[in-house]
């Protein structure tokens, strides 16, 4: 179903249209009661599904937040612009990237998510759509980024999250176990990805389980 919004929220009327969208269309009603919430580093890094503006201010009182990675890239949905515009009036720092979750990971992608990592001024906030899968790919490569190991990263793709190996989203389990066995212990990960990692071969050797996917994609609506 296509938005209904048309990208104001600065009008009574928009940020009605805003909300119908968000709620109705992008599935929010069903993140109103679960947030998916999880600590990645305490005080430095947190997770969750797409936070409603209640949920930004909330948490951002709470974890003393200063930046929202959105990881969906710049939707146009009525989520993404109730989210920035909550940002916006909370002097937060936002930024969109787009991450896949069945495909393999871009390594410009990984690459701009650490630029965003390193330079970001204080806690921040990741989130996709559910939280299952692009937000568990990103803090997995945060984690990676501050020294730590593949199972490390592997840990935050996890059935508690939503996610589900067996379906398409798996090739982003794949890929933390690429790393891991071609160049884990020998190379710092940045160096792996950028001398070694290949993503067509990623793409090629991974199988998904067809029922395992037809469940990820159409039951729990993943994005």
């Amino acid at each position: 179903m296509d938005s209904i919004f048309k990208g104001d929220v600065n009008t009574a009327q928009g940020r009605v249209l805003a909300w119908v969208d968000s709620l109705f269309v992008d599935h929010a009603i069903l993140r109103l009661v679960h947030s998916n919430f999880g600590t990645v580093i305490a005080g430095k890094l947190y997770r969750c599904n797409h936070p409603t503006p209640m949920r930004i201010r909330r948490l951002t009182r709470r974890l003393g937040l200063t930046t929202i990675i959105n990881l969906r890239g710049a939707t146009g949905t009525g989520s993404y612009f109730l989210s920035r515009d909550a940002a916006l009036k909370l002097d937060l720092s936002y930024h969109d990237l787009s991450l896949e979750s069945r495909g393999a990971p871009h390594r410009d992608r990984i690459l701009r998510l650490h630029d965003i990592y390193r330079a970001m001024p204080g806690p921040a906030l990741l989130h996709c759509k559910s939280g299952a899968d692009r937000a568990g790919l990103a803090a997995g490569l945060c984690l990676l980024f501050e020294g730590g190991s593949a199972n490390d990263a592997l840990r935050q793709l996890s059935w508690r999250h939503g996610h589900i190996k067996q379906a398409r989203t798996g090739i982003l389990d794949a890929f933390f176990l690429r790393y891991q066995r071609e160049g884990e212990d020998r190379k710092a990960f940045l160096d792996w990805l950028d001398q070694d990692y290949d993503e067509a071969a990623l793409r090629r050797d991974f199988h998904a389980n067809g029922l395992a996917s037809f469940i990820n994609d159409w039951v729990l609506v993943h994005e």
